[in-house]
């Protein structure tokens, strides 16, 4: 597996994955906003975009997306990192953000893709960084703590109005 920078060159890949969540209903993490995007073309400008403070989105901070591709170049996960963490982010949201479509989870691929986040995350120099869950999300909690997560508290977002679990991993 490997993270790459989303491309118009994996257009065709990107279409299927978003196909995917939408077929099952499932809300999409890790795509910073490709569910909403009126095309793929408009989701790689606002990837673009959110990549320097001065172009983020107002109440967004900056963020790098990932593609996650197997051997074939098959999409199987999207991951963000968030440079930066504003209040909602310190909170609730965290600096890691990431999803794998539904037909390839229970295979080891999340912990895969955070693995090679948090060295990305080094690279962006962060030296710890805040990955959050929902409680009743138990593969991702299981995820962040194959990685290193250390669990910090519970608290209760209410945004999408569900109990957060935080975790920390120390990178350096």
């Amino acid at each position: 597996m490997r993270l790459v920078s989303p491309h118009i060159r994996y257009k065709e890949e990107i279409v299927k994955y978003r196909e995917e969540f939408t077929a099952s209903g499932e809300q999409m993490h890790g795509g910073v906003g490709l569910h909403q995007s009126e095309s793929i073309e408009h989701w790689l400008r606002m990837v673009k975009d959110h990549l320097r403070e001065s172009t983020v989105h107002p109440g967004r901070v900056p963020n790098s997306v990932f593609l996650a591709l197997d051997e074939h170049d098959h999409l199987v996960g999207m991951i963000n990192i968030r440079h930066r963490l504003n209040e909602y982010y310190e909170k609730y949201g965290g600096h890691i953000g990431y999803g794998v479509r539904p037909s390839e989870r229970k295979k080891g691929f999340a912990t895969q893709m955070l693995a090679l986040a948090l060295k990305e995350a080094v690279n962006l120099g962060l030296d710890k960084v805040l990955i959050t869950c929902s409680t009743t999300n138990i593969g991702s909690a299981k995820t962040i703590l194959n990685n290193g997560g250390i669990f910090e508290n519970e608290v209760f977002d209410p945004h999408d109005r569900t109990m957060t679990q935080r975790y920390w991993i120390t990178l350096k």
